[in-house]
């Protein structure tokens, strides 16, 4: 083999190795300045001007960090975030938001979301840069350490669906807002997230977040001293009284009952 060809290779696993970065953001103008900083890196650099592109491209390229914008059309950056989330390729991969969507209620849905990082536009590049370098090096660290796992396939796009919206439903219990919404944070409308109820789990979505606001409520009184009127409030009834008969309909006694039973102790027959 030649020198300059042996060079060549050599270069190529250098760069295959090289942590890969995927920025997603609708305004190019917004990141010049840190794309200009990032290509001078010796990482590889990938550009998506959505979040459905960004999307399509997380998957494929499997990128070591990924910069998101949030307030984006179609589809925003939380929306984005919380399908790669249930996606087993891109699950793990770091998302640190750069965005102009600064309320402290959006900061911490963004890192609720599992966002590592949280950066108001307008920004100055190189802090942005120094922050990507912390996290990759949390990303080698944790590789060091790490048994080797085995390559995860992609879930097919209703399946990831489905479990965004189940996870969406699971966190907002107390307070879940229309059939409609819930579809759009999960990157979908509400007829076909409707359909994918029915085909995946043979129920609506209204039927599965009543039992899932059942079964909290069971957990709840099994486990806490909350009271039931908290405990009502805390799944999403809008009263003690509709909460009582929703219970007792699905699980045979009221939830007096069941915590008495739960813990062993004397029932109250009137409930």
């Amino acid at each position: 083999m030649h020198k300059a060809e042996a060079q060549v290779i050599a270069e190529k696993k250098s760069f295959d190795r090289a942590p890969h970065i995927l920025v997603i953001d609708d305004t190019p103008e917004d990141v010049r300045s840190l794309l200009q900083v990032l290509r001078v890196q010796p990482w590889r650099l990938s550009v998506a001007h959505d979040s459905r592109q960004g999307y399509q491209r997380a998957l494929a390229l499997r990128p070591d960090l990924i910069v998101l914008d949030v307030r984006m059309p179609h589809m925003d950056g939380f929306t984005l975030c919380r399908l790669l989330r249930e996606e087993p390729a891109t699950q793990r991969v770091p998302v640190i938001f750069l965005t102009s969507a600064v309320t402290l209620d959006e900061r911490i849905e963004g890192l609720s979301l599992g966002g590592v990082d949280y950066v108001s536009k307008p920004f100055e590049a190189e802090e942005v840069l120094a922050r990507i370098r912390v996290h990759l090096q949390l990303i080698w660290r944790d590789e060091a350490i790490a048994v080797p796992a085995e390559r995860t396939d992609t879930r097919d796009a209703d399946q990831v669906v489905l479990h965004a919206a189940m996870r969406f439903i699971g966190q907002n219990l107390n307070e879940l807002p229309s059939l409609a919404e819930i579809a759009r944070k999960v990157g979908t409308h509400d007829k076909r997230l409707s359909a994918i109820f029915r085909e995946r789990l043979g129920s609506t979505v209204f039927a599965y977040i009543r039992e899932a606001r059942l079964k909290y409520a069971q957990e709840l009184l099994a486990d806490s001293a909350v009271s039931v009127q908290d405990i009502a409030d805390l799944v999403g009834f809008r009263s003690a009284c509709n909460f009582t008969t929703a219970f007792r309909e699905r699980v045979g006694v009221t939830p007096t009952q069941y915590r008495q039973r739960a813990r062993g102790e004397p029932q109250d027959e009137c409930g």
